[in-house]
Parts: structure tokens; sequence; C-alpha cells
């Protein structure tokens, strides 16, 4: 069953989220909030903890069975790719 809460709208357009609904939600002070209206017929607003550039994409180039690269396989990596780039130039400079 939802959380159901109620709150004022302050002179300036504010309103203060319920003790309950932060907890529930694991906001602090200073935490961003998105505030959705819905659209499906019902009156009503949804408040979530609004997430950085980070979370929304944390995970999104992993490739299932393959960890992390070490140090040295980016070192090489960043090597050969110079290399083939090195390459690449060397082909169409016509000196």
């Amino acid at each position: 069953m939802p959380t159901i809460a109620y709150t004022k709208i302050t002179r300036k357009g504010q309103i203060t989220l319920p003790a309950a609904i932060r907890k529930e939600l694991g906001l602090r002070q200073g935490d961003r909030v998105e505030v959705t209206v819905t659209r499906s017929g019902k009156a009503g607003a949804v408040v979530r903890r609004a997430e950085s550039v980070v979370e929304r994409t944390a995970g999104s180039l992993h490739r299932s069975g393959v960890g992390p690269f070490s140090d040295e396989q980016m070192k090489q990596s960043l090597v050969a790719a110079a290399a083939r780039r090195d390459l690449r130039t060397r082909e169409t400079d016509p000196r």
C-alpha cells in the first residue's frame, strides 16, 4: 500500500515533504528530488530521489563475463590504439 501524506504549499510555491516520505525515500537535506505529474487521469504527483548522471548510467557499458581492465591492460590498449592511429596517419600523409 502506498504511503500517502499531505503538505501545504507556501507563498513561494515551496512544499515540505513529510518525514515519513523523506524516510521512505531515504532523502536527506540537500538531496535533489524529481517531481512528476501523472497524466493517467488521476490527480497526483510522483516524487522520487533524483539520480545523478553517474547513477543513471552506471553499468550501462558492462559486458557479461568481462571484468574491469587493469592499469597494464589499459596502457597496452592505449599504446595499441596510438600505433594504429600513427599507421593510418602515415598511410594518408603524402610526404
